[in-house]
Parts: C-alpha cells; structure tokens; sequence
C-alpha cells in the first residue's frame, strides 16, 4: 500500500511536468517591439480605494506613456479615506486623466467591480477601441500600452493580460510569492488559457487590455457584478463568448505593493481562496487531500520510507523542486526554496482552510473596510 502511494505521487509529478500545459515554464512572457500599433484608441480604468501609497507612482507612469494613439485615463475615486483622490488630483494639469468620483456601492456588487463599471460608462471608454483594466498599485514602463496594444492587434486578441512582477524584497515576500506564482500557474496554465480548444481562462488583474466589442459582447462587467476573483470571472465570459485570450508574464509592469510579514501574505490568500474553491465542503477536503498527496507524501515517504517506496518518494521530491526553478529563476530566488516548496504549501493549504472559516463566520472576502461573505465562486 505504501509503495502504491509513492507510485502516485511520482505518477502525479510525471503528468504535471509532462502534460500539464507547460505550467512550470514562467513563460511566455510579452517581448517589446520596435513596430508598435499606434492607431486604436486606448481607455486606462483605474480603480482605487486607499491607495495613497502608491497612486503617485501609479498614474505618473501611466500618465508618461509613449503611446502615439489616442489614450486617456480614467480615475474611479471609489469612496477613498486616505488622501488618495487628492493626491490624484495633483496630476490633472498633466492631461490625459479624468477623476470619476465614485457612487454608493449597489447591493449585489463587488467595490472593485462596480467602480470598473462607472469607469466603463464614461464617454473616453465608450468611444475607445481597448480598455486597459489596471490596479492603482501598478507601476508601467513607458512602452508597456503601446506593447500590450501591439499584442492584440498583431494576434486578433480580445484579452491580453500579464501577471505583473510582484514585489519580491521582503522575507515573507521571498520565501512566499514565487510560489503564489507558481500555483497560479498550476491553476491556469497560461498554454491552455490561450488555446481556443480548452476551456481553461484565466487572466489577471493588475494588467487586463480588452477590446471594447469583446466587452459589449459580455455586457461588460454586469454578469459577474458579484464576483471577488474578478479578473479570471471577465476571461471565462469572453472565452466562453469565442474571444481569443492570452495570458503571460509581464517586463513592462510591477507590482508596488508590499506584503510585510506572512500575515499579510496570508490575509492576502484567505480573502478568496474559499471562493476559488465555490464555497465548497467538498472542494476543499478534495484540496487538502491533493496537497497532501502531492506535497506531503512525497516528503514523509522519503525520509521515512525504504527502497523503491524511498526512492519514488524522493523522485517525486526532486521534480517539485526542478518545477519551481524557473519561477524561482524569475524572481531572482535561491533554487534551494524549490526543497522547501513542501511546507510552503502548507502555508497555503492553512490559508486555505482559514479562508472557509472566514466565510462560515460571516467575514468572507473582506478588503479595505468591506465584506463580502456570500459572493460567488469564479
């Protein structure tokens, strides 16, 4: 029975590096060009509640974009308490940016959602060929617009997103978010995601470029109003609805915001790990169950195993670690976190299990003062 188990965690391991979309690979990732499009007409919505610290940076680099089409930007002051919209407001003499001051939140709406929405209705989105959806803690290099424009339009896509470069400088930040990157990728293998013959669609939201009819087709952010996990929600609508997608890593764009210590990579987790899972009791011992078969076994059965029951145990070991190396590549980290991948998704599997009791206690997807503990899964 034993040796049956490591049998199958080495069998697991095996599918994932060989069949599984290529999802260990940190690629592909959205190379400059010297021939950019410059002709459709681009819509920057910018949602931002509490984001003092970082909006400054945020709305300058979109502000200095070298974009030679027509592009505006559209601030959503989504109700902010910190200074934010002021500090926005500084900026206005440099044109391009229109500040939308936002309304009540609606029941039956996300906040981020529906300050995307009010930002979707000005005349500058209505009449522009792309939407770029973009968080106010992002950071864009001067031709990331003009690439991302480039990409769509070369490639007929109606959703280009990037995974930004996520801040990486802190200890919780190095020993956690290479691997947030990695099981996103297990999630959606981004080969699937832009393969029209699977249904896999994922995208994410700190750098989403949409073409305008796509979100007409979809009725633009109305149908998934409620969802928290929002960015992989509008790409299964426009998949779902014949768009082309494409999903990848981003050279052109940063994350600025920084997780001090792992309680806030964890709150930063369990705000929506349970949604992912549909609220699901089953889900999540099905969850629990397949982390430990992947990650936990393959440890226990090697150090304490004998024979080939130790030897599949250990091989299963060794490919977990040779999978994350280039993610680790990517963020600069030593391969020697790849040995300690085990119990860093322990981590997530805590944070995981958190999240549930978060939402049977009523406090589900909380973020910046509101709750939502009833919204749907993605």
């Amino acid at each position: 029975m034993i040796i049956f188990l490591a049998a199958v965690c080495c069998a697991a391991w095996l599918y994932l590096l060989a069949l599984h979309g290529r999802f260990w690979s940190s690629g592909p990732v959205l190379r400059e060009s010297k021939t950019p499009c410059a002709d459709a007409k681009v819509a920057v919505v910018v949602p931002a509640r509490d984001e003092a610290e970082n909006i400054g940076r945020s709305l300058s680099s979109l502000l200095a974009q070298q974009y030679p089409g027509a592009l505006s930007i559209i601030l959503v002051d989504d109700n902010n308490a910190d200074g934010t919209a002021e500090i926005a407001a500084s900026l206005l003499n440099q044109g391009r940016l229109t500040i939308v001051s936002g309304q009540p939140l609606p029941a039956g709406w996300s906040g981020k959602l529906w300050a995307v929405h009010q930002g979707l209705v000005q005349p500058e989105a209505q009449s522009a060929d792309y939407i770029l959806l973009t968080d106010a803690d992002i950071e864009h290099a001067s031709t990331h617009v003009a690439m991302l424009v480039h990409e769509a339009e070369a490639n007929g896509r109606d959703l280009v997103s990037e995974m930004v470069r996520l801040h990486c400088s802190t200890p919780a930040e190095r020993a956690l978010i290479p691997a947030f990157i990695f099981f996103f990728q297990m999630l959606y293998p981004f080969a699937w995601v832009a393969d029209p013959r699977r249904t896999v669609a994922g995208a994410a939201g700190g750098t989403m470029l949409v073409r305008r009819t796509a979100l007409e087709r979809v009725d633009g952010v109305r149908r998934i109003q409620h969802h928290l996990i929002d960015d992989c929600a509008l790409a299964r609508q426009i998949k779902s609805s014949g768009g082309k997608i494409w999903l990848g890593h981003a050279e052109l764009a940063r994350s600025l915001r920084v997780y001090a210590d792992w309680r806030e990579v964890w709150n930063m987790i369990a705000r929506t790990a349970y949604v992912q899972l549909g609220h699901s009791p089953l889900m999540l011992l099905g969850c629990i169950a397949g982390m430990g078969l992947l990650y936990v076994a393959p440890v226990l059965l090697a150090l304490f195993g004998h024979g080939l029951t130790s030897a599949l145990a250990a091989a299963a070991w060794l490919m977990m670690v040779i999978a994350l190396q280039p993610t680790l590549r990517r963020y600069r980290r030593s391969p020697l976190w790849g040995v300690a991948l085990p119990g860093i998704a322990m981590f997530y599997l805590g944070a995981t299990v958190a999240s549930a009791f978060r939402h049977y206690m009523g406090r589900g997807g909380g973020w910046k003062n509101r709750t939502y503990p009833e919204a749907p899964s993605t």
